[in-house]
């Protein structure tokens, strides 16, 4: 049996603005800081055997605190990069839901087939991360691993994981420097799109 820790980095300016930052690499804010360090010492007793972190900076700097607060040794994985917004990237939420109401709407209400503009879509960036989460759960069958990912890839890699229904990926988010344990009790299946 695998668990699987899947946190997600502190905070970012963008985050606390309320702005879509997507594929943007936005460094951690002093918030984020220390949500990554209270996850240290909340995690710390848990032994991971490796934490793979994807390769944006507010990743890159959960993955060294926690790395060096927890004694983990940690990789990066550069497919685990965000999902890219396109050009809603660096926008507020709220200016996206004003200006493009009607994709807005469908793209939350059906991940899955609406791209925003200029952006991926989601099931491609499930494409692009899916071989490298079956490698990992196959390599390390039994015991934790750890992965910082950022949203809303992390929810895409959870539902994977899981099995779960993949339209569901928006309901699954958690907060900026929250993490949760998975557990995997059998090979991965593919996810329902």
């Amino acid at each position: 049996m695998l668990n699987v820790l899947l946190v997600r980095p502190g905070s970012t300016t963008f985050d606390e603005e309320g702005r879509i930052k997507g594929a943007l690499d936005i460094p951690l804010s002093p918030i984020g800081q220390r949500q990554s360090m209270a996850a240290g010492e909340q995690l710390k007793d848990v032994p991971v055997e490796c934490l793979y972190v994807a390769p944006c900076e507010s990743a890159q700097a959960t993955g060294k605190i926690l790395a060096k607060h927890c004694g983990w040794k940690s990789r990066t994985i550069d497919c685990f990069r965000n999902v890219n917004h396109g050009l809603w990237q660096g926008k507020l939420v709220d200016e996206v839901r004003r200006l493009q109401p009607r994709v807005f709407k469908q793209f939350q209400e059906n991940p899955v087939g609406i791209c925003p503009p200029g952006g991926e879509m989601l099931d491609s960036a499930l494409s692009r991360v899916e071989s490298t989460l079956d490698k990992l759960v196959r390599r390390h069958r039994n015991g934790t691993i750890g992965m910082v990912i950022p949203e809303p890839l992390a929810s895409i890699v959870r539902c994977h994981l899981l099995g779960c229904d993949f339209s569901h990926v928006w309901t699954s988010q958690l907060d900026a420097g929250t993490w949760e344990l998975l557990t995997l009790h059998q090979p991965l299946a593919v996810a329902a799109m």
